[in-house]
């Protein structure tokens, strides 16, 4: 677990350290951050929901009281979270990706949730509609199984004689499953014989990297905590493969992914320091629409490209959003 004083310079000085449990002035209100991974992988989307927070009004240890957990990529953990949260008493939980959601769904009905970035949220359960999501959960949906199509023609641009794709997934992930169907579907359409990948925990990567091999000529990773928690293994494991990746968040292509192509995450966390606003002023979460997110971002890591022997074609380069080099 992270000290205090090196999280409070991971966000660089962006938010001070909340009081420890049970030493919050009572009449501060108080949210609760179920972060999906770690400090470090989430420091920018909590320095942007911080930040944003701050611009509202809400300013931590003066007006807000913040209570931040880190689920470490596990389920369980994140049941563990949820539910010290509810005996806390916190007034929001704020978190991103299914299974954080649902973990808090299934601790309290009460105390409303805001998700900074949720895969499907209608098609896994977590809201009635968009429009409408009922109940105590709200927040802005990442769209990520949408993508998933043109991920697949962005690597073919990268790689134009691709043919066989291997498509790695955490099968206990509903979000990753759905981004998987998707996916099967996009290369089908493309005339691309793609082969599923299964991990279930991090001990299974090494393994599914092993039964790859010599299978595919590029891989799609579909996005979850347990792939964003290992992308440091995956990426490297990838590059002794000779396998150009794709991944959904820029996160991924820091660490040594090839391409990535998603929402822009401290976009959306920023836009959820907005619902919390709205909650804590007295808005039901049943009555705040679930936004879909309006900035993608294209990410290229040519560093990578180059250790692959792969050209990115000009143009390509050109509609990026970011290139690491």
């Amino acid at each position: 677990m992270m000290k205090r004083r090196e999280f409070i310079t991971l966000l660089g000085g962006v938010a001070a350290w909340p009081l420890a449990a049970g030493a919050q002035p009572s009449k501060l209100p108080t949210i609760g951050v179920l972060g999906p991974t770690t400090a470090p992988v989430a420091a920018q989307w909590t320095a942007a929901l911080v930040q944003r927070l701050r611009e509202l009004g809400w300013i931590e240890g003066r007006t807000l009281a913040i209570e931040y957990r880190w689920a470490q990529g596990r389920a369980d953990r994140a049941a563990e979270i949820a539910a010290e949260f509810v005996s806390l008493k916190v007034d929001v939980i704020v978190t991103a990706g299914t299974l954080n959601v649902v973990a808090a769904k299934q601790v309290t009905s009460v105390i409303p949730i805001v998700f900074a970035g949720a895969g499907d949220p209608v098609g896994t359960g977590l809201v009635a509609s968009l429009a409408r999501p009922g109940g105590n959960v709200t927040g802005l949906s990442n769209q990520s199984t949408d993508l998933a199509a043109k991920r697949i023609e962005l690597l073919r641009e990268v790689i134009p004689g691709l043919r066989r794709l291997a498509i790695m997934a955490n099968v206990s992930a509903p979000i990753a499953m759905l981004e998987v169907g998707e996916a099967l579907a996009a290369a089908h359409t493309l005339g691309l014989e793609a082969t599923k990948f299964e991990i279930r925990r991090a001990e299974d990567i090494s393994t599914a990297f092993e039964t790859l091999k010599g299978q595919a000529e590029a891989l799609h990773l579909a996005s979850d905590q347990l792939v964003n928690t290992n992308r440091l293994q995956i990426n490297a494991l990838a590059l002794a493969a000779r396998l150009p990746t794709m991944h959904t968040f820029r996160a991924l292509v820091e660490t040594g992914g090839l391409m990535s192509y998603g929402p822009n995450f401290q976009h959306l966390s920023r836009r959820a320091a907005d619902y919390i606003d709205k909650i804590l002023r007295g808005t039901k979460p049943a009555d705040i629409p679930v936004e879909q997110p309006t900035k993608f971002d294209l990410v290229i890591n040519l560093k990578t490209a180059k250790a692959l022997g792969l050209e990115i074609p000009p143009t390509l380069i050109a509609r990026a959003d970011e290139v690491i080099e």
